[in-house]
């Protein structure tokens, strides 16, 4: 089953744009989801397992590095950006 979720990060610090910039990163690595940024969220399609399991994985590798930040998530079944 395919999915999209719409991503925002956002760091509570004053020098916001690094941790942003190495989500996206980090997220680009991930070859098998079409992947479309824009500048105020990242929306990720793709198979639900897969992207769930990249969320766990990067989401808690920001909160480690940077706890003191908030991620919005909107998922959709399907729904693919154009």
């Amino acid at each position: 089953m395919n999915v999209s979720v719409d991503i925002s990060l956002y760091p509570l610090k004053s020098s916001y744009r690094e941790p942003i910039k190495e989500f996206i990163d980090r997220l680009s690595s991930y070859t098998d989801l079409e992947i479309s940024y824009g500048s105020m969220s990242t929306v990720v399609y793709g198979d639900y397992a897969e992207i769930m399991s990249m969320l766990e994985k990067e989401i808690a590798t920001t909160l480690h590095a940077l706890p003191k930040s908030v991620f919005i998530i909107k998922l959709s079944g399907g729904c693919r950006e154009q």
